[in-house]
């Protein structure tokens, strides 16, 4: 998608609920993306990385302001009663209806109860859902449909698989593209941690941060010994991709030649260092696998500073925007 938007044959995107600027690998060639599109629509609860590209950005509702149904990984379907009123004037799915008809293609729903109807009518394994139902027993499990009990199915494949004794089946490794050389002797690794939710579009929010206020990069005492760098010094991370900095945290929680940082927070650009390398499979990008070299430096980098400029840049716009609807 990305490439066919640099290429100029991807015009527009419609994106709810999800920060691809902050949350994808190889963060300037997706911003390129974007500034290559026609139209971006964002659709959120926050202003986050990827809706300071939008064009349009429509407010979202939070789980409070949700009626609807929620279905977790145990195939079980339970409801969502809203404790308030959407504070945007409008459900999800109410804009999403608006947006529908104003394209030529309506879709005239006129609750939630009605979606789920017709996910019934056309899904085989949902056919036997229903508000009522779910009222009624509290909650279902997906398959449910008149081949199974009232509840749906608790057990999935308990007496036998949907083929024979089951299909299995062997996936070949093929090795990364990724590898260390020379000029990039050290492999990162990126992750979490258990006080910040992914982006941290909610959780930079809270007081959270008083246990992860920046994303800083672990390394091996010998790898810092080696280039000169001490706790809390601010290091470049460059890789194919790009360059980037933060602060170091020497530790032996990870192993010699091995770095490992978060990204929490967009300021850090830890997504501009991983590159757009991919599973063979499951296309998931390699977040885990970069070679880079890290050096001690005194600032920031290049890339932080556009970032820095570019985010004032279009909160002013924003916040003008805002104050010309006020008045």
């Amino acid at each position: 998608m990305f490439d066919a938007a640099v290429a100029g044959s991807f015009k527009a995107l419609y994106c709810q609920g999800e920060d691809i600027v902050q949350s994808d690998p190889d963060t300037q060639h997706v911003a390129r993306a974007l500034r290559s599109m026609e139209c971006i629509v964002v659709q959120d609860i926050f202003l986050n990385e990827t809706a300071k590209y939008a064009h349009v950005f429509l407010p979202g509702a939070s789980f409070l302001e949700k009626d609807g149904t929620f279905t977790n990984a145990e195939r079980r379907i339970s409801r969502v009663r809203r404790a308030i009123a959407p504070l945007a004037g409008m459900a999800d799915w109410e804009v999403t209806v608006a947006l529908s008809r104003a394209l030529g293609y309506p879709m005239d729903y006129s609750s939630p109860e009605q979606i789920m109807q017709e996910i019934a009518a056309l899904t085989p394994t949902f056919a036997g859902v229903s508000y009522d139902k779910i009222d009624r027993l509290g909650s279902v499990q997906w398959p449910c449909n008149a081949d199974t009990p009232e509840a749906g199915t608790a057990i999935m494949h308990e007496d036998h698989f949907v083929r024979g004794r089951g299909r299995f089946v062997l996936t070949r490794f093929v090795p990364t593209d990724e590898k260390v050389n020379a000029r990039y002797p050290l492999l990162l690794t990126t992750g979490r941690i258990l006080s910040q939710y992914n982006v941290g579009a909610q959780t930079r929010r809270t007081d959270n941060t008083r246990w992860h206020d920046e994303d800083r990069l672990e390394i091996h005492p010998q790898d810092a010994l080696d280039r000169g760098i001490r706790d809390g010094d601010w290091v470049s991370i460059s890789s194919r991709a790009g360059e980037t900095a933060q602060r170091a945290k020497v530790t032996e929680r990870v192993a010699p030649g091995v770095v490992y940082t978060t990204f929490h927070h967009p300021e850090s650009g830890a997504n501009v260092i991983t590159t757009d390398s991919s599973d063979w499979a499951t296309n998931c990008p390699e977040y885990k696998v970069t070679a880079v070299q890290v050096r001690a430096v005194i600032e920031r980098s290049a890339w932080q500073h556009e970032f820095d400029a570019f985010d004032a840049r279009q909160r002013e716009l924003l916040l003008g925007r805002a104050e010309e609807r006020v008045e």
